[in-house]
């Protein structure tokens, strides 16, 4: 397959362009600087610039772009840029999708964070968004983004990624160092159910629906079994051969959370029902997996 990806460069894209272009398939990444390689196209979404012709010529867009959410959550700016760069690179990917002769699939980040707080009800792919916190507002701009490919008849998978799971990136890379210190904490009661997937899953998973040419909608991208943050806490402490004793007052975390805060202290017992109806299965299917996989 001719793929396209936006956010190549980041930890997520980085390693799916590896796998992708092991298995035979031709990448081009997007990106903003001048082109190094054929292998990369200019693209500049804050003024729309783009090389429509990359993306009509491909079978599947990918868009991983998204500033991080490591970040100040009490400034203005963090917020106007995590959210622009989401719904700005999606809504620009999605008219340049539309505009194609033959519109190709369009792969759409995504965050688990659109449905809000669930408390302990079971959430799969059919489940509403609640609540107004940050991030779930703004997961709903970036999938409404998509709008204009899918009602030009393209085929679009919406990503609704948990946190990834991988000693080398956010967020485990920073918890693997405090727990190691003695520092490994719950956050509030941890009794919030906490979704996440392996790296190898995420890649497994966005693969499989890149080749999968006959499904579509959203799709949830975390491990089928949900720990809690408390079950999550006491695994990764056993991972690290340490004692998890502390915990982190709920009333502390919101202060200094700020935005994030309703992300560390609501509730998603999110299932991937839809990647299990379309035939993916899983390596990692509990946090025990997850984390065993993730610090190999």
């Amino acid at each position: 397959m001719r793929v396209v990806i936006a956010g190549a460069s980041g930890f997520l894209g980085t390693h799916l362009t590896e796998h992708l272009r092991v298995h035979g398939h031709e990448v081009t990444a997007l990106v903003r600087r001048e082109p190094a390689s054929a292998q990369e196209s200019r693209w500049d979404p804050p003024t729309g610039r783009i090389d429509t012709a990359v993306v009509g010529q491909a079978d599947a867009v990918v868009n991983l772009a998204g500033a991080s959410i490591a970040g100040n959550p009490h400034a203005r700016r963090w917020a106007e840029e995590v959210r622009e760069s989401r719904v700005a690179t999606t809504a620009l990917l999605a008219d340049t999708i539309a505009s194609a002769d033959r519109p190709p699939a369009f792969i759409a980040g995504n965050g688990i964070g659109w449905y809000g707080d669930h408390g302990n009800a079971p959430v799969t792919e059919d489940s509403e968004s609640l609540g107004d916190s940050f991030l779930t507002r703004v997961t709903r701009e970036w999938a409404a983004a998509t709008d204009t490919a899918r009602e030009a008849g393209a085929r679009v998978c919406i990503l609704r990624t948990a946190p990834v799971m991988d000693r080398t990136s956010p967020p485990l890379k920073q918890l693997r160092l405090l727990f190691k210190a003695g520092l490994g904490a719950r956050l509030g009661s941890g009794d919030q159910y906490f979704p996440m997937i392996s790296l190898r899953d995420w890649i497994g998973a966005v693969s499989y629906l890149l080749e999968s040419r006959d499904v579509s909608g959203a799709f949830n991208l975390c491990c089928p079994t949900t720990p809690t943050n408390a079950e999550f806490t006491r695994a990764l402490a056993k991972a690290v051969g340490r004692k998890a004793f502390l915990a982190a007052p709920a009333p502390v975390l919101k202060v200094a959370a700020g935005d994030l805060a309703s992300e560390l202290l609501g509730s998603v017992n999110a299932r991937p029902a839809a990647l299990e109806r379309a035939g993916y299965d899983f390596e990692d299917e509990d946090v025990r997996e997850v984390l065993a996989s993730a610090l190999a």
